[in-house]
């Protein structure tokens, strides 16, 4: 299993990013976890643990790009408004 850990900044939010490749030899992790639990599109506690079929991340180029096109695509689909989503 391959670790890495990464720091960015997607629209004004630190998150740190824990990728585990081959988890149990099978899929692949990630973790997200934000500055002060801020809230992301896929999390409201700033904590997100989410599983992706093995090869995904290298589809996407790398985890980081990965989880920005992920994040990008949820603030999308739920009208992310920083801080608040908008459900109307």
């Amino acid at each position: 299993m391959t670790l890495e850990v990464h720091n960015i900044t997607w629209r004004g939010v630190d998150i740190e990013i824990v990728y585990a490749e081959k988890k149990f030899g099978v899929i692949d992790h990630v973790e997200l976890r934000t500055e002060g639990k801020a809230p992301l599109p896929v999390t409201e506690t700033g904590y997100r643990s989410e599983y992706f079929a093995l090869g995904t991340a290298k589809e996407y180029g790398g985890v980081v790009p990965l989880v920005t096109a992920w994040l990008d695509h949820e603030a999308e689909r739920v009208k992310w408004h920083g801080s608040q989503l908008s459900l109307f």
